[in-house]
């Protein structure tokens, strides 16, 4: 597990038997990007972290993020990525 933390986000970084998960916080909210274990599956973008509904599918980490993003009100630049996150994505 890694994280990362910039002005009052925390983005958590962990891998289950199943999954590949980015988990990231602000004032109490979550949201949670999901990957398959080995890496090439499309990304899911979760509401409320990682046992969250799936909102949305997307190939390419930068539209999750964006979407993470959205659901934090916040600017995408804005959220870290913790080094082991960084090759999320097809």
């Amino acid at each position: 597990m890694s994280s990362a933390e910039a002005d009052g986000i925390t983005a958590t970084y962990e891998e289950t038997d199943t999954e590949r998960l980015l988990t990231v916080e602000r004032d109490g909210r979550r949201a949670a990007i999901a990957q398959n274990v080995e890496g090439y599956a499309m990304l899911k973008v979760r509401d409320g972290g990682a046992a969250g509904d799936e909102l949305e599918r997307y190939y390419g980490f930068d539209m999750a993020l964006d979407h993470v993003a959205e659901l934090l009100g916040v600017a995408v630049h804005d959220l870290p990525v913790p080094e082991d996150a960084a090759d999320m994505g097809m």
